[in-house]
């Protein structure tokens, strides 16, 4: 009964968690429904920042930098601005219209002094305002006001307030003084007063020293971070060089975490070196031990009587060397050769003539500066290989050189049957041979495009097949000058 009762409780148990589940999962979906639009909006101007930022580390850096003082600034000026230049403001004029308020009530009030004599030696020796009664007068006609108008705006107000009369206000024309004319029955009451007694006339000293600092502050700061991204550009230009084939002249400078990853790179660099002088030497050794061996094999085939099988033997012997020397060729790479600058039109020419001695229509087109650093011996083996693959599959070739600003562009086309787009990467990949309409490597090793990349990957570019406007295949070199 108890075992009974107990599996009925886990039923009803399992039960209600899975619908538990199913509503969880019902929720986070309705939830992910309603909140991806607005992760696609708050996505919006992060997309929009990355696009507008600058892209190099010293930009970067100095944004870094000069963003948050801008910022600061800003904040301080506007706060200063907003609540002791406008509240000082505020308080002189505040103080300027009640003295003209009081010297109203006392004309007003002592009609005796009619010319306002006394009320001006008071005005002048106690409020150090000039003050005259002008009689059977009108205000002048209302002014511009001036662009920057704090002043007039809060002593207008405060003279509105205090004095409730008709006025006449001039903050322009004199610079260090104030002219105020108020309406007083058929008279006018005409106060001169110094700009100083109604304006923070100093605040801009304050301004000037903030602005001053500041600049002279990030002048320091853009020529400290000028030298501290110099060593980063330093060792990025010699990694580059290397990456092309190219000897660069790098010293660790900077910080110390600069000259650790500069140290770290003057590691590797030898190790690699270190390591392609081992392999060369090796490769060395073994091309001499195996000429040898060739070369005794021939020597012994000539002394035999010649017969039909002495020469298909021969035959096999030159195969044989012909292959070694493929082979040595792609292990060997272009180590040891150094970049010297070279005519690029010299090469194409030598090859325009090698393929019209065999037969094949040729063209050949140079644009830009001919003389381009590259190692001569490793680059005319690429140049070669291309050609004569396309000599081998075409009738027609047509060879272009363009070497701008950035980069040298070789095509090399042909009118041959091509290779399909989902075939041109693996042809070089070594030892492929398509068996197809277009045999790459025919008769050959399955190495020439290979070795013909991995000299363009070695002075820093890359081969890319493509059609050709021929008809049959493109070959791009795409190197970095």
């Amino acid at each position: 009964m108890l075992a009974g009762a107990a599996r009925i409780w886990l039923s009803a148990a399992a039960a209600g968690l899975e619908r538990a589940r199913a509503a969880l999962a019902g929720v986070t979906a309705a939830v992910a429904r309603r909140a991806r639009p607005a992760l696609r909006l708050g996505a919006r101007p992060a997309r929009f920042a990355a696009r507008w930022m600058p892209k190099g580390l010293y930009p970067r850096a100095l944004v870094i930098v000069i963003a948050p003082v801008v910022l600061l600034q800003s904040v301080i000026a506007y706060v200063f601005m907003e609540r002791h230049w406008q509240t000082v403001t505020q308080r002189l004029s505040s103080a300027v219209s009640a003295d003209i308020a009081a010297m109203i009530d006392v004309y007003e009030s002592y009609p005796q002094d009619a010319q306002g004599l006394v009320l001006s030696r008071i005005a002048q020796e106690r409020l150090g305002m000039d003050v005259e009664i002008i009689p059977n007068s009108e205000l002048p006609a209302p002014g511009p006001r001036p662009f920057f108008s704090l002043l007039d705006s809060a002593l207008s107000t405060e003279l509105s307030e205090q004095v409730a009369r008709p006025f006449w206000l001039d903050t322009v024309g004199r610079s260090s003084l104030i002219e105020i004319r108020i309406k007083l029955g058929n008279n006018v009451m005409r106060v001169l007063t110094r700009r100083s007694q109604a304006y923070a006339s100093n605040s801009h000293i304050f301004l000037l020293w903030m602005i001053g600092t500041s600049l002279i502050l990030l002048t320091i700061a853009v020529l400290f971070l000028r030298n501290q991204i110099r060593p980063i550009l330093k060792l990025a230009d010699a990694a580059e060089a290397f990456g092309k084939g190219r000897d660069a002249d790098f010293r660790p400078r900077g910080a110390s975490e600069v000259r650790r990853a500069g140290a770290a790179f003057i590691e590797m660099k030898r190790r690699v070196e270190r390591s392609i002088g081992e392999r060369t030497t090796m490769l060395n050794g073994v091309s001499h031990d195996l000429r040898t061996i060739l070369t005794r094999f021939r020597l012994s085939l000539a002394l035999l009587e010649r017969s039909a099988e002495i020469e298909a033997l021969e035959k096999d012997v030159d195969e044989m060397a012909r292959m070694l020397e493929d082979y040595l060729a792609f292990a060997r790479g272009d180590a040891g050769e150094a970049p010297v600058e070279s005519d690029i039109r010299a090469f194409l020419e030598d090859l325009k003539a090698d393929a019209e001695r065999q037969g094949h229509q040729t063209e050949l087109a140079v644009v830009g500066d001919p003389l381009v650093v590259i190692r001569p011996d490793a680059f005319r083996r690429l140049l070669t290989n291309l050609v004569s693959n396309a000599a081998r599959f075409g009738d027609r070739i047509a060879i272009r050189a363009n070497h701008d600003a950035r980069y040298l562009i070789v095509t090399v086309d042909d009118d041959g049957p091509g290779i399909p787009p989902e075939l041109r990467e693996d042809v070089f990949r070594p030892f492929v041979r398509l068996d197809e309409a277009r045999n790459v490597d025919h008769g050959g090793t399955g190495l020439g495009l290979a070795i013909a990349r991995d000299v363009a990957r070695a002075h820093g570019g890359d081969i890319m097949l493509g059609d050709s406007p021929l008809g049959g295949l493109r070959a791009t070199v795409r190197l970095p000058v």
